[in-house]
């Protein structure tokens, strides 16, 4: 077979994935120094980063047995960090990005969270989470039906487009579509220098563009392509880190209401009984887009199933909120995360190197919130990679890839 010449690109670090933590993880390497280049298939923030509700949050909604645990306090400066990127003086900057709502709301019947109030009123919480005296209720909780007990939390909310559009824009040249079934790994076989126990094993990434082979040499590659890891690791052969999918089947509301609502309702449950979120149309609608408990358990319904459950749960919660004429829809979507003992829910930004291969890191940031902090763990597991000040590999033709539509846009056509 003759041998099939390629031409050669280089760089220091290639993000496999352009998610919000891609995008987030290359702008901190170029900021950095590194001769760093990401690669999207189809479109940025495609899949599970424009399935989320745009949630920064500080970890109370972790709360809800009345302790602080792992993940709340893994979790606890994350709103103060993007705040601060948010007003340019943080590690990215996202001075373009929109931000939907400065707070999230927390609701239930006094007797769901009166086992809660001591510790909802406790030092742990102090600045986190503040009840809501009656007349400053948001318009929706003024109704005279309404007799729960209501808190407001620091959280914000994000317009993830723009946040994914800023992040994109600051690194102009360095984002390229690539069609990943013209690609194919091409594994390497290095003599370690440094002892004599065996070989130090590296891939390439050999793509066809118009006819033409082309071989990226990384000094590291990052994968960050959410569930999309698991089929890159799968064809590589790695057989750790393996990753778990939590499913959920979310459910889409639009409706003429003029209430743009961020909020969790507290049940039984660890997790919220619904999360409730607002994002405009570009009819100048509103959809409510719903989490919590509610997707959780309506992973595996039938859509009619979950939307009836949806409609049933609002009847209850906020009767005098008329739906009767809102357009329903739901939304199958399955959140990457490293494998955990017992299906756990990660409590931190998770990444790694592997033991087959040296140049290749595997990544999730297991939640939106938690972005910043993945970036900290990439940059920290390079550690000692050279950083060579050098510009980004010319690639004039490959093109950006475009940003993805959300969810909404999609099945409601705005």
């Amino acid at each position: 077979m003759p041998t099939i010449k390629h031409n050669t690109i280089t760089c220091d670090v290639a993000v496999i994935g352009g998610g919000i933590a891609g995008l987030w993880l290359l702008n901190r390497l170029i900021s950095g120094g590194y001769n760093a280049i990401l690669f999207e298939q189809t479109a940025l923030g495609s899949d599970q980063t424009v399935a989320s509700q745009g949630m920064i949050h500080g970890g109370v909604k972790y709360t809800l047995s009345g302790t602080l645990t792992g993940a709340s306090e893994a979790i606890a400066d994350m709103p103060a960090h993007w705040l601060a990127c948010m007003s340019g003086k943080g590690d990215v900057d996202l001075q373009g990005a929109t931000t939907l709502s400065d707070h999230f709301y927390m609701w239930s019947s006094n007797s769901t969270l009166s086992k809660l109030t001591t510790f909802l009123a406790s030092k742990a919480t102090r600045g986190r989470i503040n009840k809501v005296s009656k007349n400053e209720r948001p318009a929706i909780f003024q109704h005279k039906n309404f007799k729960g007990s209501l808190y407001k939390l620091i959280d914000m909310v994000l317009d993830v487009p723009s946040v994914i559009r800023t992040l994109a824009d600051n690194c102009q040249g360095r984002i390229f579509k690539i069609d990943w079934n013209k690609t194919q790994w091409h594994h390497n076989s290095l003599k370690d220098s440094t002892n004599n126990k065996g070989k130090n094993h590296t891939v390439a990434l050999d793509f066809l563009y118009d006819e033409q082979d082309y071989r990226l040499e990384a000094s590291q590659f990052v994968l960050t392509a959410g569930q999309g890891n698991e089929a890159i690791l799968q064809e590589l052969g790695v057989t750790l880190p393996k990753m778990q999918r939590r499913p959920l089947q979310q459910v889409m509301v639009k409706h003429h209401y003029p209430h743009a609502f961020y909020g969790h309702c507290l049940g039984t449950e660890m997790t919220p009984r619904l999360t409730i979120s607002s994002h405009p149309c570009e009819d100048g609608c509103q959809v409510w887009y719903l989490g919590g408990t509610l997707a959780e358990k309506g992973a595996d319904m039938a859509p009619d199933e979950v939307i009836a459950n949806a409609k049933k749960e609002l009847k209850e919660l906020m009767p005098w909120v008329d739906l009767s004429d809102a357009q329903w829809a739901t939304l199958p979507v399955d959140r990457a995360e490293p494998k955990q003992l017992n299906f756990a829910r990660p409590d931190k930004a998770y990444a790694s190197t592997t033991k087959e291969y040296s140049n290749i890191i595997v990544a999730w940031p297991t939640k939106l919130t938690l972005c910043p902090n993945l970036a900290d763990e990439v940059i920290s597991l390079l550690g000692q990679q050279p950083v060579t000040s050098s510009p980004a590999p010319d690639l004039p033709f490959l093109s950006p890839p475009p940003i993805a539509k959300t969810p909404w846009q999609t099945v409601f056509g705005d």
